[in-house]
This record gives C-alpha cells, sequence and structure tokens, in this order.
C-alpha cells in the first residue's frame, strides 16, 4: 500500500470488510487510530460492534476514538433521511478526529461491490453518466478538510471474507443487511441480483470497467472547458460565447462551472433548466440545492447566494 510509517485514521464498524482493512493495514506496517461510529440505530447490535471493536483495537494495542450519537433523533431534527443523516455524523466525525489527531487520511473499506451499488444508486438519480468512489477523494465538511482513501475498490466483498477466515478472524455481521429497509440494501439484496439472472453471470465485472472512461472523459472534458473559454474575468459565464457553442458543450461547461462552485447533485433536468437561460429571454434564475440560485443577468450567468 505505500502507507508504512503515515499516520492513518481508519473507519471500523465491525463488519466484516473494515476488520479486513484493520488486518491488512496492520500487516502492511501502518500507523493506525481506530474511528468507530455508534449510530444507536439497533439495540443491542449496536452496543455488540462498539464492543467488538474496542476489544480488537485493545487486543492490538491500537488506539481507537469512538463517537456514539443517536442518528435517529438527529434525522427527526435535521428532517434528513436517515442515511443521509448517518452519512453526515460520520463525515463530520471523521473530518473533526483528522484535524484533531494531524492524521494523514482515513481509510475506509469500501469495495467493488459497494462500487457497483453505488454506480447504480448515482444513475437512478440522474447523474451524468457512470460516477462511483474514489480512490483518494478530498471533501470540504464544514469548515474543515477531509482525505479518503479506498484502497479495496478493485476487491469483491467475498474475498475479503476469505482473507478472514484464513486467519481465524471474526467479524460482526448487521441483520439489517438482509432486509429492505434502505436503498443500497436494496440494490444489493434484489437488484443486483436480479441482473445477474437476467445476464446469465455476475454483473460487478461487467459493470466496474464502465469507471475506467472517467479519466479520459476529464481530459476531454478539461480540454473542452478550455476550447470554450465561457468565462468572463470576473468568473461569470459570457452569455453571448455561449451561445456559439453546440448544445452538448453548453451543458458541460454549465456542469463544470456549477461543480466548481460546489454544486453537487447535478441531474441532467437541472442542467437543462440551467442551460435554458442562455436562449429563455423571461426567466431570470434556476433553482440551485442548498438555497442557491443560478442567475442570468446583463449577458452573465453566475451563482446567487
Amino acid at each position: 500500500m505505500g502507507w508504512t510509517g503515515r499516520n492513518l485514521l481508519v473507519g471500523v464498524s465491525g463488519g466484516a470488510d473494515s476488520v479486513a482493512l484493520f488486518f491488512a493495514l496492520r500487516e502492511a506496517g501502518c500507523l493506525m487510530h481506530v474511528l468507530h461510529v455508534n449510530h444507536l440505530l439497533r439495540g443491542e447490535e449496536s452496543e455488540r460492534d462498539e464492543a467488538f471493536v474496542r476489544e480488537l483495537c485493545d487486543r492490538y494495542e491500537v488506539p481507537i476514538s469512538v463517537l456514539r450519537v443517536d442518528v435517529a433523533a438527529r434525522a427527526v431534527e435535521t428532517r434528513e433521511s436517515m442515511e443521509t443523516c448517518a452519512r453526515q455524523v460520520r463525515l463530520e466525525f471523521f473530518a473533526e478526529e483528522q484535524e484533531r489527531l494531524g492524521a494523514h487520511a482515513v481509510v475506509l473499506a469500501h469495495h467493488a461491490d459497494d462500487q457497483v451499488e453505488t454506480m447504480l444508486w448515482n444513475v437512478l438519480r440522474g447523474s451524468h453518466g457512470w460516477k462511483g468512489m474514489h480512490a483518494e477523494q478530498q471533501l470540504h465538511v464544514g469548515a474543515r478538510n477531509l482525505t479518503l482513501l479506498r484502497p479495496f475498490l478493485g476487491l469483491r466483498a467475498a474475498e475479503l471474507r476469505e482473507y478472514l477466515r484464513e486467519r481465524n478472524q471474526a467479524w460482526c455481521e448487521d441483520s439489517t443487511n438482509g432486509q429492505a429497509i434502505a436503498v443500497r440494501n436494496r440494490l444489493r439484496n434484489e437488484a443486483l441480483p436480479l441482473l445477474a439472472e437476467i445476464a446469465g453471470r455476475d454483473v460487478v465485472p461487467i459493470l466496474l470497467p464502465q469507471l475506467d472512461s472517467q479519466e479520459e472523459d476529464r481530459q476531454v472534458s478539461d480540454w473542452l472547458w478550455a476550447q470554450a473559454a465561457a468565462v468572463d474575468p470576473q468568473g461569470r459565464l459570457h452569455v453571448p460565447r455561449m451561445r456559439e457553442l453546440p448544445e452538448g458543450v453548453q451543458l458541460l461547461v454549465i456542469r463544470r462551472f456549477l461543480t466548481e462552485a460546489g454544486i453537487s447533485s447535478l441531474s441532467r433536468e437541472l442542467l437543462l433548466r440551467c442551460r435554458a437561460l442562455i436562449d429563455d429571454q423571461q426567466e431570470h434564475r434556476v433553482n440551485l440545492p442548498e438555497g442557491r440560485f443560478f442567475q442570468r443577468r446583463e449577458g452573465r450567468l453566475f451563482v446567487l447566494e
């Protein structure tokens, strides 16, 4: 892995994937500090998982930080879905600990099966092309920076379990993984098996290579962005210049412009509504996520806070 001597934080839930990550990093000689989040969602199981991770760290003399948070109550307060709230809680905790401990990064155990679930979910949400997780990712969480590393994206879940069995190492099973109570569970337990049945073979190796074209697409996007030359000296999109571009390039430029402005969840429908501002003389703004707007004024397009 090439991380020997680096100060790494490791997310360990107690499940097979994260326990395999714990031992893989340990065998690689990495300096570790474990992070565990108890979401208090599964009663005794949540307490069991926390106790398991604490005992694992105690056995191998690895420092650990534990966050206990009532995610269900927080989700009600924030009016978020349970999944969204739990993810935000984890990211905030990871960012706080990375800053507090001066760590290089937080390492997570997402694997190839998780990657395909993410790809399918993003497509269902209307993403532009196949989108997956990155092996290395930089995030801004509030005022803090967070670096995430995912070294297992090329490995299957079954391989990680076999790795643990070879070492006679136990892990915790989450009883809710088999229940149709979350989108990812349904993709994992219903959609992917159905796709495999239709295709007559495992679809994960079929879908994963679709991400290989991401780097090629990025290079094309960078070239078109430079050739478009649609940003004025004040950092706004120049409407007369945008009108000279093909519609496909207009959409690419708008997507790049909004992404660099920190706008996420850019569906094709939203991009088309933003593109309409180039021609439509009546509409002057489009609603963006997080209470922001894409505004047209005096021949310029820009993001309004």
